[in-house]
């Protein structure tokens, strides 16, 4: 998967980027090539790490998610 860097992109096409990628990650998964997996996988984790780096506060652990033990970041 090609496409701009995700530190390249305004917050709204980051925004819209990652809700792709998370739409499509199922049907991927399922239907898609190990390259295709591969390339999605890439992009994803780099517009979430973009995401996480601008919005650090949009992102709050659901504490009924969280597992005994751990700390939120």
């Amino acid at each position: 998967m090609t496409g701009i860097p995700a530190a390249q992109l305004s917050d709204d096409d980051l925004e819209r980027d990652l809700e792709h990628l998370h739409a499509t990650r199922h049907e991927t998964f399922l239907n898609g090539t190990e390259d295709a997996l591969e390339a999605h996988t890439r992009r994803m984790l780099e517009v979430e790490a973009e995401y996480l780096r601008r919005f650090p506060d949009r992102v709050v652990p659901d504490p009924a998610r969280v597992r005994a033990g751990h700390a939120s970041p």
